[in-house]
């Protein structure tokens, strides 16, 4: 592993910066992501109901404090790159109820149809960067005057998987930060996230180095990843020739009756290993790490997944929640868990739809796994 160094800091400045770096976004970090409502390319409301502050209201209640907005400013803007008024409008209302709440809120351009981050980066588009700054420069400057509670994240999960794919990502982030530090308001000093190849914690620790870190002389800049380790177990829905789903996350929850529905790697000791290869590497040399998206879903009913399995399988998620957002928190890391409407919250109420859920997406508790299966 390579020692992350940002690039023409002493080390006397590197630990200056390492303790202040950490103000951004509330400790301990427990974030959520609105997900699945102003990032669909169909519209707001197209894969959701719409919103309003009883939602922001109720997490507040439950104990979250950040907010990540996954947005879709490509697909509801015109040929020329003129985002529309009414979406804008749409995506400044619902910041202002999370601020009014008190939340942090992380804007994004999400997958967005994919027309950034499913780029491959095989080579520099001068045109793919100049509608990158065309759309960050109107969002920048709609939020201007927002102060250090409302965070810029340029991508969501960039399709890159080497170091020349990398390189060419950053050369785009190299751009978007001076783009955004020099139209002025609170947005010289904002904190800015720049996100990984494929968001991966193992290809940003390999990938990104100083020599391709933009340059920022407001040091406020993030890095961020995603966790979704072990897929068979977090988002796999049926059996696939290369593998099959996996029920049961955790020692304490492998089952004799099923054991090949036991995970077989990826456990407690590899969560805990992903958490603190970012601290040290990233978090230890003054950046700050933000897992940006993380969740688990329960299995669909199954042959073999019947009765007390399924009670099994659906504890288990909730330990893995609890263990990644205790590992993220513990290492000194941010972190907003992924969600969609009906999972956690009722969109239109804020009702809660999910307790152990909740308290396991908050690093509150879990639930135990019934013994002798």
């Amino acid at each position: 592993m390579k020692a992350f160094r940002m690039p023409l800091i002493a080390a006397a400045c590197v630990l200056a910066l390492a303790s202040s770096a950490f103000a951004q976004l509330p400790s301990p970090s427990k974030g959520w992501n609105l997900g699945d409502t102003l990032e669909p390319p169909c519209g707001y409301g197209c894969w959701s109901p719409l919103v309003n502050k009883s939602l922001f209201d109720s997490a507040k209640a439950q104990g979250f404090n950040t907010i990540r907005l996954p947005c879709a400013w490509n697909s509801n803007a015109d040929r020329s790159g003129n985002i529309s008024a009414t979406y804008m409008a749409n995506v400044k209302q619902i910041v202002d109820w999370c601020i009014a709440d008190g939340f942090y809120v992380i804007i994004n351009d999400h997958w967005d149809n994919g027309w950034f981050e499913n780029d491959r980066f095989s080579r520099y588009s001068s045109s793919l960067n100049s509608r990158l700054q065309l759309l960050w420069t109107q969002v920048a400057n709609t939020f201007a005057s927002y102060d250090s509670h409302v965070l810029f994240a340029c991508a969501n999960e960039p399709n890159c998987d080497t170091q020349a794919k990398t390189n060419i990502l950053f050369q785009y982030y190299r751009n978007w930060v001076p783009t955004i530090r020099n139209l002025g308001g609170n947005n010289a000093t904002r904190w800015l996230l720049v996100q990984g190849p494929n968001t991966n914690i193992d290809l940003t620790c390999s990938y990104v180095t100083s020599a391709i870190w933009p340059n920022d002389p407001a040091r406020h800049l993030m890095i961020e990843v995603h966790e979704y380790v072990p897929w068979q177990f977090v988002g796999m829905t049926a059996d696939a020739n290369w593998g099959v789903m996996w029920y049961f996350w955790g020692a304490s929850y492998h089952t004799v009756g099923l054991p090949n529905r036991n995970c077989q790697n990826s456990e407690e000791a590899y969560m805990s290993d992903q958490m603190a290869k970012m601290k040290t590497q990233w978090a230890n040399a003054g950046i700050p790490v933000l897992i940006g998206e993380w969740s688990a879903g329960a299995k669909p009913a199954e042959p073999d997944l019947t009765g007390q399995y399924i009670t099994q399988n659906r504890n288990s998620v909730t330990f893995w929640q609890y263990t990644v957002c205790n590992d993220a928190v513990g290492n000194g890391l941010y972190q907003t868990y992924w969600t969609i409407p009906g999972a956690l919250f009722d969109w239109t109420t804020g009702a809660v739809k999910d307790q152990a859920g909740l308290n396991s997406a908050l690093g509150k508790s879990y639930v135990a796994p019934i013994p002798g299966l």
